[in-house]
């Protein structure tokens, strides 16, 4: 009685994921046409800067203090395992199923990159308001687990942008540079001819003017190496906007007058988080709707093969689970852990989810495994039902004990 009760508390969160992505799903069809391809991208322009931030920002503002933020130190590190894991087991899947080259990175980054923001921010709430969650006190679970949620979608917006943004980037390099040499035709000699001709300059390197030009290149190489760097990185990406709520709400927090000043019902300027509160309120359904909304492309096909969608699903749903479980619970042995259940139900959860929906952004941005990623993200995701359902229970099941 005990498992069933569990069962139907995991299934509840993960059914209200469903029946809200469904409605996302109807409402981008052709013939309803109101979350179609430009009502789609408005929105996920006003999540992304707007609704998602605000919930970070203020559930991290609220719930986590200098001292708090101490005893989460092993999140970041939880986080980096599921990537390092995650692409060594995807590496090990591309060989084994000679994939082509170009969808090298997909694959490595379908593997590696869990949807670690919005799920956790959905699901974690959700079990709290459940009877018979072994997580104690509603109101405070939901605090402490929106806490846990949000620092787990800031972090993996760090990850993703920092480490399988340069992995699908590296991988579609050939691709891009096949494309590009095939439109820019044969390469120009005229620099060529100058360098070969090019002797000794015109003036001793020890004159004042060779060294001012000398000082000149090295200062314009520097740049040009910080502006490539940036590139590389995509700085602009790695300092989301969720990314930057979550330091915002770091600030709140963990600096006591600031707490002061915009937290608690007391407090002079509260009307400004209970303004950030509302407005975060909206992340979870915008990103919900626009999740079953990019399903849709999924569902036209494409020419993938069916034993890497399915090699991606054994690794993501039955693989990466069992690691974690010895990682999460290794480290609650070796006391790096707090024994807070809800914390580790998090730690445990980011190892089953389903892979990263900025996989889909990633890829049109290198033109490289655009349709594949919607074939492998409808798969996933319709799979993610049954499995997440189950992984819940278990996690719950083991928190508890």
């Amino acid at each position: 009685m005990e498992i069933l009760n569990l069962l139907y508390v995991a299934s509840i969160p993960v059914i209200k994921v469903l029946l809200i992505t469904a409605l996302g799903l109807f409402l981008a069809l052709d013939k309803v046409n109101i979350l179609g391809q430009d009502p789609r991208k408005y929105l996920n322009q006003i999540v992304y800067y707007v609704f998602s931030p605000a919930l970070v920002g203020s559930n991290l503002a609220k719930t986590v203090t200098l001292k708090s933020f101490l005893t989460l130190w092993f999140m970041p590190v939880n986080i980096l395992l599921t990537f390092v894991i995650g692409s060594a087991l995807g590496w090990v899947l591309v060989k084994l199923t000679k994939a082509p080259k170009h969808l090298h990175g997909l694959i490595i980054g379908a593997c590696s990159a869990g949807n670690l923001g919005n799920l956790p921010i959905i699901i974690v709430p959700a079990l709290c308001t459940e009877s018979g969650s072994p997580f104690g006190a509603a109101d405070e679970c939901k605090s402490y687990g929106l806490a846990y949620a949000s620092l787990s979608m800031a972090l993996g917006a760090v990850f993703i942008w920092s480490y399988v943004y340069n992995i699908v980037r590296i991988s579609s390099r050939g691709t891009v540079e096949l494309a590009a040499e095939n439109r820019s035709g044969t390469k120009d000699s005229s620099i060529e001819e100058i360098q070969a001709n090019y002797t000794e300059p015109l003036l001793p390197t020890d004159h004042p003017i060779m060294t001012s030009v000398t000082q000149i290149t090295l200062l314009s190489r520097i740049k040009q190496w910080i502006t490539n760097f940036s590139k590389k990185i995509n700085l602009k990406a790695l300092l989301a906007p969720s990314t930057i709520g979550a330091i915002v709400g770091f600030i709140i927090g963990m600096i006591s007058p600031i707490r002061n000043l915009l937290i608690g019902s007391y407090a002079p300027l509260h009307v400004v988080t209970d303004s950030a509160f509302m407005i975060g309120d909206a992340a979870i359904p915008g990103v919900t709707l626009i999740l079953g909304a990019n399903l849709l492309q999924g569902l036209k096909g494409t020419n993938i093969q069916l034993r890497n969608v399915f090699g991606i699903v054994a690794v993501r749903y039955l693989i990466l689970p069992l690691i974690g479980i010895l990682v999460v619970k290794g480290a609650v042995r070796f006391s790096l852990v707090q024994a807070d259940p809800l914390f580790q139900f998090v730690l445990l959860l980011q190892y089953a989810l389903p892979p990263a929906m900025s996989l889909g952004t990633i890829t049109q941005l290198f033109g490289a495994g655009q349709t594949e990623c919607s074939v492998i993200m409808l798969w996933t995701y319709a799979l993610a039902s049954v499995t997440l359902t189950l992984w819940c229970t278990f996690f719950l099941w083991l928190v508890a004990q």
